[in-house]
């Protein structure tokens, strides 16, 4: 497996996740869906996060719908899903702009080289949301563009791809989850997983975070 040492010579691009990557956000979010759905059975509230920690790029606005329509198997309808989300947003705004919940070793790494190549979030919350984070936290300087749902990870991923005329050869998405993963494979970037076992074992290239592999 292939390390770069040097992204700058060896890149045209790096795409980051945020959640468990760039910020370790994980467990909050698990609580913002308890919270939020706390009305409702807690064997359903569970299903849902059983769902939600197995495809943590997903949107909330999935998750959402899957919890209405899959769990509790109830219509809902687009403006519902909306209010739901928006609900789950005030609760992350309030929680998430904490800045120990950074995570030193990514950010040190996208500090050190993002004014020598271009860095791009692609994550599967709520955009707005993403993006008062991201100046909540003082680094949305460092990305180019930051987008998140509810338009697709991958979808996302095409669109840079073509619109900063990149290369998807010589570009890589660091990631947490087998969405990560997939919104990579299928745009034909390298990946590499980071925080999360099952995430680092389909790993195809490695950057030299640490500065210790």
């Amino acid at each position: 497996m292939k390390i770069i040492e040097n992204p700058s010579k060896e890149l045209d691009a790096i795409f980051w996740d945020f959640d468990g990557v760039l910020l370790n956000s994980n467990v909050i979010r698990d609580g913002g869906f308890s919270d939020v759905l706390k009305e409702f059975p807690k064997d359903q509230v569970e299903q849902l996060l059983d769902f939600h920690q197995k495809n943590g790029g997903l949107s909330r606005y999935v998750k959402f719908r899957y919890f209405f329509e899959e769990i509790r198997g109830e219509a809902i309808s687009e403006v519902e899903i909306q209010q739901w989300a928006a609900k789950f947003s005030i609760i992350m705004l309030e929680l998430l702009t904490d800045k120990d919940l950074q995570i030193k070793e990514t950010l040190q790494y996208v500090s050190r080289y993002y004014e020598s190549i271009p860095m791009f979030i692609v994550s599967g919350s709520d955009q707005t949301e993403l993006r008062k984070l991201c100046q909540a936290h003082g680094i949305d300087h460092m990305f180019r563009r930051i987008h998140g749902s509810p338009q697709p990870k991958k979808q996302w991923v095409k669109e840079i791809l073509l619109e900063e005329k990149l290369n998807a050869e010589k570009c890589v998405l660091v990631g947490d989850s087998i969405n990560d993963y997939d919104a990579a494979i299928v745009n034909g970037l390298e990946f590499m997983g980071y925080n999360n076992f099952n995430a680092e074992s389909l790993s195809t290239i490695l950057l030299n975070i640490n500065n210790k592999r």
